[in-house]
């Protein structure tokens, strides 16, 4: 997919290594192993990382991460669904908490950011792992998450057009272009950068609200110019 304009596409910090990672004081191996996946998913993409990436990352034999996860469909599994059921629920919990459509397409942005910057291995390494495995009964169940989260923006965006908060767009390009611009930043912020995610996203939705423009836009005829009175004609 095409950067937006007038960005600089610019890959994602590294992951970290296994010996970076925080591990739980209880030393919960299948919790390690989880995080050693998302880094790795998120970094390698989820086809490019094999079970073997994973058991050497956390310095395991296969057959001991077997006893855990016995393969990538159980991994991938706990990476996207859970990561989509995480992301959907916050996501609803702050629109709830919203009165108007404009504060509502707004917390959906800036919940949905913060999700991301919190979680950013976790967001990454679903959506690489979605996009990359075809499987239809396990991708269908993400599908599933990821249609009721964009079904959510809509409703925003569709009740403020009827309650005439929004003016008539088409609705459901509007909630892609949101959801591009988005999805997007998860490739090119960096997380030392000027803004955090939350205070793009709210960009995003003040621009889509309010335009780049100063005023109204006028027409594009030219206005008729001034005769100079005594002016020598040619």
């Amino acid at each position: 997919m095409n950067e937006p304009n007038g960005f600089v596409s610019r890959s994602p910090p590294m992951a970290k290594t296994s010996s970076e990672i925080e591990i739980p004081l209880n030393d919960d191996r299948p919790a390690q192993l989880l995080a050693i996946a998302r880094r790795l998913f998120a970094r390698k993409g989820y086809a490019n990382t094999s079970l073997r990436d994973i058991a050497e990352e956390a310095k395991i034999t296969k057959a001991a991460l077997y006893y855990h996860y016995p393969n990538k469909d159980a991994l991938y599994e706990r990476v996207v669904i859970e990561s989509m059921q995480g992301l959907l629920e916050t996501v609803e919990a702050a629109v709830s908490e919203a009165h108007t459509p404009t504060d509502r397409v707004r917390a959906f942005m800036v919940s949905s950011a913060k999700f991301l910057e919190e979680k950013r291995d976790q967001w990454i390494a679903g959506s690489n792992a979605f996009w990359q495995d075809a499987s239809g009964q396990r991708r269908g169940a993400a599908i599933e998450q990821r249609d009721a989260y964009e079904s959510l923006l809509r409703r925003c965006i569709a009740d403020g057009v009827k309650g005439g908060d929004f003016r008539s767009i088409d609705v459901p390009l509007a909630t892609r272009m949101l959801l591009s611009a988005l999805n997007q930043a998860a490739r090119w912020h960096r997380p030392d950068g000027r803004l955090t995610v939350p205070e793009v996203a709210a960009q995003f939705v003040d621009i889509t609200l309010f335009g780049i423009t100063q005023a109204p836009a006028t027409t594009t005829s030219a206005a008729p110019r001034k005769t100079v009175r005594g002016a020598a004609k040619r």
